[in-house]
């Protein structure tokens, strides 16, 4: 194949500090904005990722040696370098991802936001130190692991990443991480800027491939955690394997996020809100709303919804799927509900694309309703700008409906009752709560993470969370006066 035929060079690995060319088997790389080839990826094998262990290996003691104020001074110089590039930045992800550019550009805000608190870390992790008998001291330090990794997927490719970069590189940490083989290109970059902030070689690299990869870094002796985001299925999957050879994992699956509407909620802020979390992404975030869940009479608010769903455009403010996979998979959840009664309130199958990219993966927003619970577009990640509602007699009902899924990432009420919301921020079997708010991300220095089925391991992967998951504490116990009075703690 002609590299010509690339909008972007032909990705690499990278290791200790500079490209990794390798000859094996590589993958084509495609736009969902129009489907065109865009650059290709190495399928990496079992000892391209020993070789970037090695590398890691080798640059673990200098770096976790070095004061951690020191280390802050780097990820200082990273974050002027992704705000001086986050141009750049966000045109690699809109491309190789098809979010619209201001998503994009959030995206890589998200990602200045989580470097600023990696920052912050060096006020966190000062340690302890008590005087528990005269003479005789106790002191807790937080030490890294060495090698980590961490593995990303498709849906985010600047910001995920750094959910785990940051913290895990600050505390000490030297890091492997294997992006999604379908989004590779902004990874690369990241590890540039990485390097022009001055860190040193071999601290962070990058592996590409498939699932043969992922497997070798289960697997691999020399990597002591790893954290993964992805689907349900792949998540338990790393999570045993992972284990299984006596490492640390924090393994993030899917969702099946529920949206409680009640009749008292404030009409244009609730339709404006379950219609932002249905569809940003294009719907491809485990924080998306994927189901409705309407108490009594809420006709009002579901038509709030479709006239707030229509000034989304296809190729204009909404984004492809990922792609044309995708694509079917999620137009085969819809014709199945449809089939099984569902009604479709909004159709986004076929959509007019604004710019006329009939090439690209494009699906317009889709509202269902009068769905059941027992069909299988209200029990599985459908991962596209769809929304189904199913109805409920009372709160209670609702929030049963909720917890009978087996996923927990995230849940939220729209009402203006404090004591209704009050039931749900108590009962609904989810990490994360909303009220009144569609997409309940925690800020940080909150962390992220799910519950149930959306989540495999202890700890959160961002946030103070993410402190006790990159670190292992060594505690000392120091005696310098042989006069003191001598009792059974010393």
């Amino acid at each position: 194949m002609a590299t010509t035929t690339l909008k972007y060079d032909e990705t690499k690995n990278y290791i200790a500090g500079k490209p990794d060319a390798n000859g094996q088997q590589r993958m084509d790389v495609h736009s969902p904005l129009d489907g065109s080839l865009i650059s290709t990826v190495p399928l990496s094998t079992a000892s391209d990722l020993d070789r970037a262990v090695k590398a890691a290996e080798a640059a673990f003691p200098a770096w976790s040696g070095m004061p951690i104020k020191e280390r802050s001074q780097i990820f200082f110089r990273y974050r002027e370098l992704l705000l001086k590039n986050r141009e750049e930045l966000a045109v690699l992800v809109h491309t190789e991802n098809g979010k619209t550019m201001d998503e994009s550009y959030a995206e890589v805000d998200k990602s200045v936001e989580l470097t600023e608190f990696a920052c912050s870390l060096p006020q966190l992790v000062q340690g302890e130190l008590l005087e528990v008998s005269k003479g005789v001291e106790c002191r807790i330090e937080r030490k890294p692991l060495g090698v980590v990794a961490s593995i990303a997927p498709f849906n985010f490719p600047n910001m995920v990443p750094h959910w785990t970069i940051p913290n895990a590189l600050m505390l000490g940490n030297t890091m492997i991480l294997k992006p999604s083989e379908i989004v590779p290109i902004s990874a690369i970059r990241i590890a540039e800027l990485l390097k022009e902030a001055a860190l040193p070689d071999g601290v962070f690299n990058v592996v590409n491939g498939d699932r043969a990869i992922v497997e070798a870094i289960c697997d691999h002796p020399g990597i002591k955690a790893v954290s993964f985001v992805g689907s349900t299925k792949v998540a338990k999957i790393v999570y045993v394997r992972a284990t299984s050879t006596l490492k640390r994992a924090v393994c993030l699956g899917g969702a099946k996020n529920h949206l409680i509407v009640l009749p008292d909620a404030h009409v244009e802020m609730t339709a404006s809100n379950v219609v932002a979390s249905m569809s940003g992404c294009a719907g491809q975030r485990c924080m998306a709303a994927a189901q409705m869940v309407g108490v009594a009479g809420i006709d009002h608010i579901i038509q709030q919804m479709i006239i707030e769903a229509k000034k989304l455009i296809p190729g204009k403010n909404l984004g492809p799927v990922i792609s044309k996979a995708a694509f079917e998979r999620i137009t085969g959840y819809i014709a199945e509900a449809e089939k099984a009664g569902a009604k479709i309130l909004l159709d986004g199958r076929n959509p007019q694309v604004e710019g006329g990219a009939k090439d690209g993966y494009y699906l317009g927003p889709t509202i269902i309703d009068h769905v059941t619970t027992d069909m299988r577009i209200a029990q599985e990640e459908v991962f596209g700008p769809v929304i189904s509602i199913v109805r409920a007699k009372d709160l209670d009902a609702a929030i049963a409906i909720e917890n009978a899924n087996p996923y927990g990432n995230a849940a939220a009420v729209f009402t203006q009752s404090g004591g209704q919301a009050r039931q749900v921020m108590e009962r609904a079997s989810a990490g994360m709560i909303g009220v009144n708010i569609g997409v309940p991300v925690p800020r940080e220095p909150f962390s992220f993470g799910g519950w149930n089925d959306s989540k495999f391991g202890t700890c959160d992967i961002t946030g103070k969370s993410s402190i006790e998951f990159w670190t292992q504490m060594k505690k000392t116990t120091t005696k310098w006066n042989p006069e003191g009075k001598t009792n059974w703690m010393s």
